[in-house]
């Protein structure tokens, strides 16, 4: 598999550079297997050949990366939460080549499902200027809105989180397969992460079946899993500082700059910073993927790692290049605006607070603890 992946990467290095959403390249993964990989992980060598799909695929494309660790977030979560019966649905779509991911931000006052016979018939409901005919009480029924929504009008499967009526959150697989209506990504604006499209979706009125409710009230943030998963998207954005050192590197070589000490020191401390985060992405992978006791902590700590290497690595490749580095088309300019962007996951400075809180309490590295 990690040679499949090898194989894409070159063919996509040969293409024109992608800032749209990468339809093409995810059709690639779906011939190569890759989305229907990855249902579980063990930890070991399982979780290492994880590790580095997920680097060499954030290195070749972030938005790209953005999808597919949504993607296997999805199926982790239908696999570990669901039913026999709906894991066996799940293994059909895979088969298929449904792309998947996971929406849980959503504008005020957030996302519901309504039971069937416990809330009003939603007859002659008007959407985007639709009416929707008749009664909508046959299942579920789904009222709010999700943003953020990484590939918006472009997955086939979704799963969601919405407050039911005792306030607790639900997961829900929806099949939103061919739904553009429902989608709106022209707010998706930015300088970076451009081809994730992250935008609205609108669920007001969508009915779903009774069997798209995964796992009970509260799985979705069920720990470890919640915050230790994050592991995977500290992997992909590896992989893009990773890629810049590479890009950096080469421009030394090939103009003749890596002569002068300067250079050369800069370039050494991305690779030492580089390597370091390395060693904290794979421990805090083989540890959330083994459900340790001290994943957590480690995980939340790793990404503050990854992001203080991000942001030296982008400085010191604008340093080091100059100005090329930022004229469109240059991979160097690309990386930084996706990586600047997709380093701004939710509450960083609460997540280094959470770790360092936890490594006063107990030397959280391992086989031989300081305190």
């Amino acid at each position: 598999m990690e040679q499949m992946i090898d194989d894409l990467i070159d063919r996509w290095r040969a293409q024109p550079p992608v800032e749209e959403f990468p339809a093409a390249r995810i059709d690639d993964l779906r011939a190569a297997g890759l989305l229907a990989a990855f249902r579980t992980v063990a930890a070991g060598e399982e979780t290492t050949g994880f590790v580095r799909v997920l680097r060499r695929i954030g290195g070749a494309d972030l938005s790209l990366g953005r999808l597919y660790e949504g993607h296997v977030n999805a199926v982790q979560l239908v696999h570990a939460y669901g039913s026999e019966a709906q894991r066996a649905t799940l293994t059909r779509d895979l088969a298929a080549g449904c792309l998947m991911g996971v929406w849980n931000t959503e504008p005020s006052p957030g996302m519901t499902v309504t039971r069937s016979g416990d809330g009003p018939v939603l007859d002659g409901l008007v959407l985007d200027g639709a009416v929707l005919d008749g009664p909508v009480l046959d299942g579920p029924v789904l009222d709010g809105a999700k943003i953020f929504a990484s590939g918006a009008g472009r997955l086939d499967r979704v799963l969601i989180t919405a407050r039911d009526a005792d306030g607790a959150k639900q997961m829900i697989l929806a099949d939103v397969a061919g739904m553009t209506d429902r989608a709106d990504n022209r707010r998706w604006t930015v300088r970076g992460m451009r081809g994730t499209m992250s935008g609205r979706f609108d669920f007001t009125g969508m009915t779903v079946p009774a069997d798209a409710l995964i796992g009970g009230p509260g799985d979705y943030e069920r720990e470890p899993r919640f915050s230790a998963g994050a592991w995977r998207f500290t992997a992909v954005q590896l992989g893009a500082v990773e890629a810049l050192v590479r890009l950096l590197r080469d421009h030394l070589v090939t103009t003749g700059k890596g002569d002068d000490p300067v250079q050369r020191l800069r370039f050494g401390q991305c690779v030492a910073t580089t390597r370091s985060a390395g060693m904290w992405v794979e421990r805090a992978a083989q540890l959330a993927q083994a459900h340790a006791a001290d994943a957590i902590p480690f995980v939340l700590m790793t990404r503050g790692i990854v992001e203080e290497a991000g942001l030296a690595v982008m400085e010191a490749a604008a340093r080091g290049v100059g100005t090329a580095s930022f004229f469109d088309g240059d991979p160097i300019d690309r990386i930084t605006r996706d990586l600047g962007l997709y380093l701004r996951q939710p509450v960083p400075d609460q997540a280094r607070d959470r770790a360092a809180a936890a490594w006063l309490t107990a030397d959280r590295w391992g086989a031989e603890p300081w305190w």
